[in-house]
């Protein structure tokens, strides 16, 4: 007797209250989805009324290698519809592609426009023949038309950029300080690295513990230096703690302190 009253009481719990659907005020959603419509209808009729063709395109920025003709030129090639729907990220991409500029902002104006705010790249030193590099170290101009000559000189194979131009930011205050200065850093294809300073002496550094090397001759080399450039050619610190020097009159090789003249790398 137990189980058909246990099967008569399951029919009344399902049975028990309104089910979902009938919980559910179809007035209230249809008005709610009535709206959302009518605003995605005045959205689209905005989005249409303001979606003029660019007609303009306002350049700013210290236009020194770049004219805003350029700029121009390149927006028209990427600007294709009209100004809402106009993709801002390709437009920004196509004139950072422009040689000498830097990085670039766009932004709409309405009705018609697109303003642009160039920033140029600074030149910072020379890379190789007729490369240049910024202040980050970065090659943007493999090919420069000018090449400033008072710009340092630095050298190295192709994608050592970076690590010559960190080499050489690490040691041109450190150097000044020492009364040398330094104009050119070079890394030759099997790593060695030379250094060259304003007097025209070079300085070996080689391959192997260049960090340890520069700081021995700020230390114990850049004073004979800074007295005595016009005699010297190149002072070589591929030593285990000396360094030898290349006098201009070949006259004599000076090794200190005193041990076997024969440079480790």
């Amino acid at each position: 007797m137990m189980l058909p009253w246990k099967k008569r009481n399951r029919r009344q719990v399902r049975n028990d209250g309104p089910s979902l659907l009938e919980r559910i005020d179809w007035r209230m959603a249809g008005a709610v989805a009535g709206a959302a419509a009518g605003l995605g209808l005045v959205a689209l009729l905005l989005v249409l009324a303001l979606d003029r063709p660019v007609q303009r395109v306002l350049a700013e920025g210290s236009f020194q290698r770049v004219s805003p003709p350029e700029i121009e030129a390149a927006v028209a090639e990427v600007a294709r519809g009209g100004l809402a729907s106009v993709d801002l990220d390709e437009v920004r991409t196509r004139i950072e592609r422009i040689d000498w500029v830097d990085h670039a902002v766009v932004s709409r104006r309405w009705p018609d426009a697109l303003r642009v705010v160039v920033v140029e790249q600074v030149a910072a030193a020379r890379w190789n023949d007729t490369g240049l590099l910024n202040a980050r170290g970065e090659l943007f101009l493999r090919n420069a038309r000018y090449v400033p000559p008072e710009l340092p000189l630095l050298e190295g194979p192709d994608g050592s950029e970076g690590m010559v131009a960190q080499l050489y930011l690490d040691a041109q205050g450190r150097l000044l300080e020492a009364g040398v200065r330094l104009t050119g850093v070079r890394l030759d294809e099997r790593g060695a690295w030379e250094l060259e300073l304003a007097n025209g002496v070079k300085v070996r550094l080689g391959r192997l513990a260049v960090t340890d090397r520069l700081d021995r001759f700020i230390r114990l080399a850049s004073p004979l230096v800074a007295k005595r450039a016009a005699e010297i050619g190149y002072v070589d610190m591929r030593y285990t703690n000396g360094f030898s020097v290349g006098w201009n009159a070949r006259s004599a090789l000076a090794v200190a302190p005193q041990e076997v003249a024969t440079p480790d790398g």
